[in-house]
């Protein structure tokens, strides 16, 4: 698990950022006797109970609050959370000093060796894609669990001892940037849309990390492709491997036949359209690329259409809450970017109420005006995108600016009309208001639920 290399280039190796994916990592390290430096620029990081252990591992020292510069450039080599900028300053330190920085993700495929992998990337539908693979695999009975960017962590898989024949992971680009020895038996490419355009320079950047999904191909690799996405087939034009592709508008390996609604693997019919308990089209889109992912390990068909038929909306991912007196209220909070609430938007039959705002992203918002024009009764902009959503949008629907959540959820609510919806889909990340999209997504829940 430990290359000789970092051994011999220090003593001790330096995890940098403290949430799930660092204090996994960390736990991983002690527990194959490796000495530990783990610091967090935060002084309270997201996962405190979690960090109260560490401290007690023999030959972990943590630092919260501060990164000791001097250590990580001596150190063997770097684990980074996804969360750390690339430019920060241990990680700038690191490269400096020609200190290999790798990500939890690498480390934890690393210990996990003999396992089957399929690892899901894109812009959008990553979580609902992993989940639905790794529920269609359990539905053929084959023992799998989903891991990665979608909650739990490869190390910490690793570090229980549990065995799986496969892994549905989802990965970030964050992670893929990190990840030189990532190498997935099976290789699933949602979409690709601009986002994190606060963090990357360009698009092109962006992208970049998302080929790196690649990076390791050989001919024994199968890849499963969104046919009807430009940007994916160009990314993975010349990819050593078995190419697959999924389509909502026409014929392909796995495919939406429009003509009898029906989900289909090549010839085979796998269920209708109403048998899948997912809004939009997009979910269309993820259920057909988890398909075909897991086909290629030999689930059958009909073991295939038993796992969709009983597979449910994921928490945070157009879920609906509940309805009030005739409103229907939508919780897609994990819509983090303007591609999901594009997705989002698209997916409502109804007059609806938009909840948009949070931490701004990059993007400007006037690419939802054309989609809003028709059904949106009103967009209740919040957070500290608020005024940037007023500017693009407010001459091209009704606006109002909320300030706490309670107040965003009160105006949304005097707004809407029996038979309607009200969509929280901020196309923003949380981190103004919340710790994360899932406390942002549980607050707005549980304020639906006392009404």
């Amino acid at each position: 698990m430990i290359p000789e290399a970092w051994r011999r280039r220090g003593s001790e190796v330096a995890v940098v950022g403290l949430g799930r994916s660092g204090i996994a990592a960390t736990r991983l390290l002690a527990s194959a006797g490796v000495r530990v430096y783990a610091s967090d620029a935060a002084e309270r990081p997201q996962h405190a109970s979690g960090l109260r252990e560490l401290g007690s591992l023999p030959g972990v020292q943590v630092d919260l609050g501060r990164h000791d510069l001097e250590r990580i450039r001596r150190a063997g080599a770097v684990i980074v959370s996804p969360g750390v900028p690339p430019d920060a300053p241990p990680l700038a330190t690191a490269r400096a000093a020609a200190v290999p920085i790798v990500s939890e993700l690498d480390l934890g495929f690393a210990a996990l060796r003999g396992t089957g992998c399929i690892a899901v990337t894109g812009t959008n539908g990553k979580t609902t894609t992993t989940a639905l693979a790794a529920h269609l695999l359990d539905a053929g009975g084959v023992r799998a669990a989903a891991a990665g960017n979608i909650g739990r962590p490869l190390a910490d898989i690793a570090l229980a001892g549990e065995r799986y024949a496969w892994l549905a992971v989802e990965a970030s680009s964050f992670q893929l940037h990190d990840s030189p020895h990532f190498a997935p038996d099976i290789g699933v490419l949602t979409n690709l849309a601009p986002d994190h355009l606060d963090r990357y320079p360009s698009v092109a950047d962006y992208y970049a990390d998302k080929r790196l999904l690649f990076r390791n191909a050989t001919e024994r690799a199968v890849w499963v492709l969104n046919a009807d996405d430009p940007a994916v087939l160009e990314l993975a034009r010349g990819v050593q491997g078995r190419h697959l592709l999924f389509s909502l508008r026409g014929r392909a390996d796995g495919w939406y036949d429009v003509a009898s609604h029906a989900l289909r693997l090549g010839d085979v019919e796998l269920l209708p359209r109403h048998d899948l308990r997912l809004l939009g089209d997009h979910n269309v889109a993820n259920a057909l690329a988890a398909t075909l992912a897991v086909h290629a390990v030999g689930v059958a068909p009909a073991h295939l259409a038993a796992g969709l038929r009983s597979f449910h909306a994921l928490p945070h991912r157009l879920e609906p809450v509940r309805e009030v007196q005739g409103v229907l209220w939508i919780n897609d909070s994990k819509a983090t970017n303007i591609a999901s609430t594009m997705v989002a938007v698209a997916a409502m039959d109804r007059p609806f109420v938009l909840l948009l705002g949070g931490r701004h992203k990059g993007e400007p918002y006037t690419r939802l005006a054309p989609l809003l024009k028709e059904r949106c009764r009103l967009v209740v902009a919040y957070g500290e995108a608020g005024p940037l959503v007023e500017r693009d949008l407010g001459n091209a629907v009704p606006l109002e600016r909320g300030t706490t959540f309670a107040d965003v959820v009160a105006r949304a609510r005097r707004a809407a009309r029996p038979g309607d919806t009200v969509l929280l889909s901020p196309a923003c990340s949380s981190f103004d208001m919340f710790t994360d999209y899932e406390e942002r997504g549980a607050t707005f829940r549980a304020l639906v639920e006392r009404m």
